[in-house]
This record gives structure tokens, sequence and C-alpha cells, in this order.
């Protein structure tokens, strides 16, 4: 069942875990996952969402499990399986790219073309001086985003990104290097740090819809944060809703 989403989700701080479940049933659990918790616990041994998953079981024994990534900053839609056989089902959809996600970003730049599709692949690069990252790579795995803009103001834009594949920072990868524009707030893949910007990263999982057969999807929308609206795009939410 879709869950009714609350304004405060997004208002000054994290709110409690449990007021950001956008979907839940027997078998899932779709989060609406705060900017700043990372999904897996972190070296540094700060809180992740592994910490909030014992208040994540709604009268089930077992914790739910995360069956995908989000990064650390980005928030929005996180599905997690509420027992064994699910996790495996929704794991073999998402390696199948049975899985429909959508993606909002504001973009340090303005792209040519209302639309378009970024084909790059992604490898892994790791130096002493920077650490890691993933750059392209005619030798690395195969990356696919769809992509279309929304609207464009004082030289910034907001785009819809609808990834084919799901490579680790694929999203913030494809924007610098196939866009040419890195997404606003990126601290890796920047094209160019903005010194008026301290928002945090402005890429957000918008959407999220599970096929599973015999029954509905598990899906949910996750409400747009208030730092679009400080970047410049206070209407994100609605560009965003009537272009489909």
């Amino acid at each position: 069942m879709a869950v009714n989403s609350r304004s405060q989700h997004h208002s000054g701080g994290l709110s409690p875990i449990t007021d950001r479940v956008l979907f839940i049933d027997g078998e899932a659990i779709i989060l609406d996952k705060p900017a700043g918790l990372p999904v897996d616990p972190p070296r540094d041994g700060s809180l992740s969402l592994h910490n909030h998953l014992a208040s994540l079981t709604f009268g089930f024994e077992r914790w739910p499990v995360a069956v995908h990534r989000l990064d650390r900053d980005t928030s929005g839609c996180l599905l997690l399986a509420r027992n064994p056989k699910a996790a495996k089902r929704f794991t073999e959809a998402f390696e199948a790219r049975a899985v429909e996600k959508s993606y909002l970003a504001v973009v340090d730049g303005v792209p040519d073309a209302p639309e378009g599709v970024i084909d790059l692949p992604l490898a892994k690069r790791s130096t002493a001086a920077t650490g890691w990252r993933m750059v392209p790579d005619a030798a690395g795995k195969q990356a696919v985003t769809h992509w279309r803009l929304l609207a464009a103001r004082d030289g910034r834009a907001l785009l819809r990104f609808t990834p084919e594949t799901g490579r680790t920072h694929q999203l913030r990868a494809h924007s610098l290097h196939g866009l040419g524009f890195g997404i606003l707030g990126d601290p890796v893949y920047s094209s160019g740090a903005d010194p008026l910007w301290t928002g945090g990263l402005l890429l957000h999982a918008r959407s999220l819809s599970m096929p599973r057969p015999g029954k509905a999807p598990a899906a949910a929308i996750a409400p747009v944060p208030p730092r679009f609206a400080q970047a410049g795009f206070p209407d994100a939410e609605a560009l965003d809703s009537s272009d489909v």
C-alpha cells in the first residue's frame, strides 16, 4: 500500500525514519532516504540505514534489507525487502533491468538539446591523490542513462535522469562526462565548484516501480526536497509531474 508522504519529511533535520515510509506491504518497503544517510555502515562508524532497520520491522521479526544502493548524499526512493524470497526476486529484477527508476538533478550548466541518451561505459579508477572515482572507459561496464531537460534558469538546469543500468556513481559520472556539467553540489564529479552553493548534492531518486508478477508493483514517488527550491527550482515537483 502506498503511504501518504508528509511535507515535514524534508523540513529541518532528519525525521523519524518510520515517517519516511512511502510504500509498505507484506514484502516491500519503499523509503524516502534522507540525504546524508549512507545505506551501508561507513568505515568511520557513523550512523547508517543499518542503525534504523530495527524500527522498520512493523511487526515482522526479520529486519528488512536494502536490495539496491543510493549514495550517501542522494535522497529519495530506496527499496527494502521484508523477507528473503522477496529480496531474491527484487535483486533479480534489478539485474534484469526490469525496475523503473527516475531521478531529478540540478546541473551546473544547460544542455544544448531537450533530451538525449548517454551510452558511456564506466570503470573504477583509484589514485593516492584523489581516491577512487568512476571514469569513462571503453573496456568498462556498460552504462546507459536517458535524460530530459525540464527547466533552465540562471545557468542551471533541472534534469530528469532515467537510468537503464545501475552502475556505481553512474548518474554523477554521466552528467559530468556525458553532458559536460557536474551535478550541483557534487564534490567529486564537478565541472567547477559553485562557491555560492552550500546546499549539498542535488540528486534525488524521485520514483521507483518494482514489477511483481500476479500483483501490483511496489511503487512510490518521493517528494522533492527543499534544496531544489534553494537552487532556483521551487516548482521542480510540478515540472516533473507535468512532463510525464
